[in-house]
């Protein structure tokens, strides 16, 4: 059987939206670009261009994981990210869009092209956080830490891909846990896990079913990470230095309950692009461990 590219896309968008997949037609186009090498204007151009059965075969294979759930993310293998295209698989959490406002952030308190800070990610997974940071800032060096080896490989490969392997450290560790208290960091930078246990049933089924438990649950409220941040970060930062986490849905107030005004100033929440509390930024207090002795 031959099929052109509109055809494929017809029958693609169709099977897609029967198993319940919301933007059937951008996503069936999505799978075909990744199968051809293309990119969607070529698929609106070429519309009658004839697939070959491989091509085919290979489309409506997609298609069956992508109507099972699994997020299209998982199945091109890739996922864009500050402008740059990150490696994925089942073993890292895809890279959200309200992830960029942490970026963004973090690089508005590193204006000076020329400034060389050390970074901690902390839970790195694909390393696009601390990527990032390093593509914008070519003087920057990270460390990225992370519980799973699993997620340190693909961020070792995605660290080599855009080329700052050499600045950027990986460690495999639980939190702070392979660190000896010292204040070595300029900033930290975390999208922690945040959902609560028992909203986890209630995600959607591409999360829910594929993406890794362990990157977005955090405890009955959400918020154990976020407070393991808080209470251990200080050990780690320098005078001045920073601590930017990403919070959830209704979480702020919790947040802002767990700072310390003695260890911390709350410089700003910033709003993601809907409106909610998304990036906290905190300022270690200037002197407060320096001048207790400890």
């Amino acid at each position: 059987m031959t099929l052109t590219i509109a055809e494929a896309l017809l029958e693609g968008s169709k099977q897609l939206r029967v198993a319940g997949v919301s933007e059937s037609r951008r996503e069936a186009a999505s799978l075909l670009a990744g199968v051809l090498g293309k990119d969607l204007t070529f698929l609106i151009t070429r519309a009658e261009l004839l697939l070959s059965d491989e091509e085919i075969a290979k489309f409506r294979r997609q298609l069956v994981r992508r109507g099972g759930g699994e997020p299209l993310q998982y199945i091109s293998g890739v996922r864009e990210f500050f402008g740059l295209e990150f490696e994925v698989d089942p073993g890292v959490l895809i890279p959200r869009p309200e992830t960029e406002s942490l970026v963004e952030t973090a690089l508005s308190l590193i204006p000076n092209a020329g400034a060389a800070p050390l970074i901690c990610d902390m839970g790195t997974g694909t390393g696009c956080i601390a990527i990032s940071l390093l593509h914008e800032r070519p003087r920057a060096r990270a460390l990225a830490v992370d519980i799973s080896p699993a997620a340190a490989r693909v961020a070792a490969r995605n660290a080599a891909q855009h080329q700052v392997g050499e600045r950027m450290n990986l460690v495999i560790a639980d939190c702070f846990a392979a660190f000896q208290a010292g204040r070595c960091f300029d900033m930290i930078v975390a999208n922690p896990p945040y959902i609560s246990d028992g909203d986890w049933e209630g995600l959607q089924r591409e999360v829910r079913d594929h993406e890794p438990r362990l990157a977005l649950t955090s405890g009955p409220d959400g918020l154990n990470m976020i407070g393991r941040l808080i209470r251990e970060a200080p050990d780690f930062l320098l005078r001045d230095g920073y601590l930017l986490m990403e919070i959830g849905y209704e979480q702020r107030a919790a947040v802002e309950r767990m700072i310390d005004p003695l260890v911390w100033t709350l410089v700003a929440i910033h709003n993601d692009l809907q409106g909610i509390p998304r990036t906290v930024v905190l300022r270690k207090v200037q002197g407060n461990q320096e001048q207790s002795g400890n």
